[in-house]
């Protein structure tokens, strides 16, 4: 039996499942949570927490009453801009709200800027932070903030958001968020000056927020391609690990504390990710927990201990922004993985070294998608000619095994006895293109991936009408030329002896074809090469072994 024709059949039947999956991810009822309902992380209830925030007021502002519903969208916020992000600080906690991304524009409407971080216009997504101690400010905390837009300006490297709360039994604490140039980096951090009698032991709350839909609609028939969405964390003795909002939402124990002194916490999406990294060797627990239908937090919560007459200061670094590999494993050890390549990992990174390494000679990702194809292609080529050469010599055969199905059509024992014989006698074997294929299938899953998550991708051009190697392609030549190519090499295989085998091949172009109109023109564009570059092995062998059995 053809292997290549098995592999074509389990991948058609997988991307039916895929595109089954998304249809579901993207028809999901809308999701209403709200943002201020829940209990800080480690204090004993909403009520008691809303009202430890009553007299946690910066310069005469009044905080949430016990018992109120805040909304994000109802309370003011301060902007911070720097040459990366614009940024969205709720007076509600201090938190975060909204980040755009001025590098990275929005997947539909590429006149604005992609959006991380939401205060409910697509999702509702926010970083929130808070102490938990009664009295102490907390994401339920109405702080002041400045009347004018913050902007990083000429010269300057960083730009900072102070919000100070009122000293309760003479505990002080300032939240400070600082921004930085050339970064997408925020530092968060809280300084606490205990002017009291008694020390201070508490825990500083670190925790994103968000609802669960799929974070960014890819396009394309029932929803494009489908991405992990949800958090992650990152341990040494557990490695990286993602715990999905259902795990969560069933109370799974992955989805558990976890107390440890390395690692970071993150919340992942199709080429951003927004990650909590505390400093490494600072005791911490990472947590998770369902907020309400639909909503979901994660987060880190670390101690704060500081004697009377003392102070401390509480930082913890959130990073919002594009999964570009190289910069997040300068951030934190593992902090690289959020790009989740599964179980083709050791292939796919060093794949995706290579293609930056093209790119970084040619600069153009399409062009060196189509170098790393033809490097693949020609390390693989003695295997692939292997595959090639006894498919080739299996297409010579095909004249006597009809021959042999006519004479044994009611002996089917017979007729497989003879078939071995032909074989042996003509010295091929009829599983000789199965290992080939075998070895290879991993690597072309490897470079799928790669193309799949590499944010580079993104609204990255290659030439005339392909703008975005991520995006369908607009006027779908390369799909058809796909299918083309794909039928090509089907009429230099083999014909299958059965009347249905042969007509389902013959169908495969067309399918894969449909199917391929919404794929990322970046994987598209392999699929393309890859297959011409087949088309010219295989006839070469094929002529090759039929001109020297006709002499």
């Amino acid at each position: 039996m053809d292997f290549k024709r098995i592999v074509l059949t389990v991948i058609f039947t997988a991307s039916c499942f895929i595109l089954w999956q998304n249809w579901q991810i993207y028809n999901r009822p809308p999701v209403t949570a709200s943002t201020t309902s829940s209990v800080a992380p480690g204090s004993a209830s909403a009520p008691a927490a809303s009202a430890a925030s009553s007299g946690a007021a910066a310069t005469a502002t009044a905080a949430a009453p016990s018992g109120a519903v805040m909304d994000y969208k109802t309370a003011p916020r301060a902007v911070v801009t720097t040459d990366l992000v614009r940024a969205e600080v709720s007076a509600l906690g201090g938190d975060i709200v909204r980040i755009e991304l001025l590098k990275h524009k929005a997947t539909e409407d590429k006149s604005q800027n992609f959006t991380v971080l939401d205060d409910g216009k697509t999702h509702t997504y926010v970083a929130r932070s808070g102490l938990a101690s009664e009295g102490l400010p907390n994401h339920r905390t109405v702080f002041a903030l400045p009347t004018q837009a913050l902007t990083l300006a000429e010269g300057q490297d960083t730009v900072q958001l102070k919000l100070a709360a009122q000293p309760v039994n003479g505990v002080a604490v300032t939240k400070v968020l600082t921004f930085r140039r050339g970064s997408y980096l925020i530092d968060v951090s809280y300084e606490v000056n205990n002017g009291g009698s008694a020390p201070l032991a508490t825990q500083a709350y670190f925790e994103l927020a968000r609802d669960d839909k799929a974070a960014e609609h890819t396009g394309g028939f029932f929803g494009g391609v489908s991405t992990y969405t949800g958090p992650a964390h990152y341990t040494e003795e557990k490695k990286f690990q993602k715990v999905s909002f259902d795990d969560i939402a069933k109370g799974k124990e992955k989805a558990g504390d976890v107390t440890t002194k390395d690692g970071w916490v993150a919340m992942v999406q199709h080429y951003f990710v927004s990650a909590y990294v505390p400093q490494q060797g600072v005791e911490r627990t990472y947590f998770n927990r369902k907020l309400s239908d639909g909503f979901f937090g994660t987060g880190v919560k670390l101690p704060v201990n500081v004697a009377a007459g003392q102070s401390a200061k509480i930082d913890m670094p959130l990073y919002v922004g594009p999964q570009e590999q190289k910069k997040l494993k300068e951030i934190a050890p593992g902090l690289d993985l959020v790009v989740d390549y599964g179980w083709v990992t050791l292939i796919a990174v060093p794949l995706f070294m290579l293609l930056s390494f093209i790119h970084g000679i040619v600069g153009n990702w399409g062009w060196a998608i189509i170098l790393l194809t033809v490097l693949i292609k020609a390390v693989f080529f003695p295997l692939s000619a292997a595959s090639y050469k006894s498919m080739a010599k299996m297409k010579t055969l095909m004249p006597k095994m009809k021959a042999l199905q006519d004479r044994y059509k009611d002996d089917r024992m017979k007729l497989n006895q003879e078939m071995m014989q032909l074989y042996k006698t003509e010295k091929v074997n009829p599983m000789g293109g199965c290992l080939p294929i075998l070895v290879q299938i991993p690597v072309f899953m490897a470079l799928y991936w790669v193309l799949l998550g590499a944010v580079e991708m993104r609204q990255a051009p290659w030439l005339a009408w392909i703008h975005d190697l991520s995006a369908m392609d607009p006027f779908y030549v390369l799909p058809v030329l796909m299918a083309i190519s794909m039928f090509i090499q089907t009429k230099l295989n083999p014909t299958p002896p059965d009347p249905m085998q042969a007509k389902m091949m013959l169908a495969m172009p067309l399918i894969f074809g449909v199917m391929f109109l919404w794929m990322p023109s970046g994987l598209v564009l392999y699929w393309v090469v890859n297959n011409v570059l087949s088309i010219g092995q295989q006839w070469y062998i094929t002529k090759s072994i039929e001109g020297a059995q006709s002499k």
